[in-house]
């Protein structure tokens, strides 16, 4: 895995990429509900996933990620949250990664840029998966409200 050295850096960052998401929720207009959600708990869910990412990103770490993005996902239902706009986060948390990654590469030699790529598809896979369980938890809440207001 030549991207573990990147993934090490997003974890030693975690802080900074987070302020980064924080400062793009902020400004996007279309997020005014996650806008509206504590900072801390936004940075709290960061710190999570990026301080541990070359976990989450091990083989045998679905079960828990399912666990803990389908618990976030029903959050966001009982909160209020559009499910766009949950999903919307999570991209913006992959690409202010990707951000800080291509502004720490200096070289750019061909194994670099190589792990970054490497990288890149990895993340991919990751938040595609986060995404899904994020749904499914979401989808839970729903059918959970519809079915005690029936």
């Amino acid at each position: 895995m030549l991207s573990g050295k990147l993934v090490h850096l997003i974890e030693s960052h975690w802080d900074q990429i987070m302020s980064a998401v924080i400062d793009q929720v902020r400004r996007e207009p279309q997020m005014s509900h996650t806008r509206a959600l504590v900072e801390s708990e936004l940075r709290d869910w960061g710190q999570t996933l990026l301080q541990n990412l070359g976990h989450w990103l091990a083989a045998g770490n679905e079960e828990d990620l399912a666990r803990r993005y389908e618990y976030l996902g029903r959050l966001r239902c009982e909160e209020e949250v559009p499910l766009h706009e949950s999903v919307h986060a999570l991209c913006i948390i992959r690409e202010k990664i990707l951000d800080f990654v291509e502004e720490h590469i200096f070289s750019k030699n061909t194994l670099e840029l190589y792990a970054e790529e490497e990288l890149e598809r990895r993340l991919g896979r990751f938040f595609d998966l986060l995404t899904i369980h994020l749904v499914r938890g979401y989808e839970q809440a729903l059918r959970r409200a519809f079915a005690s207001a029936v």
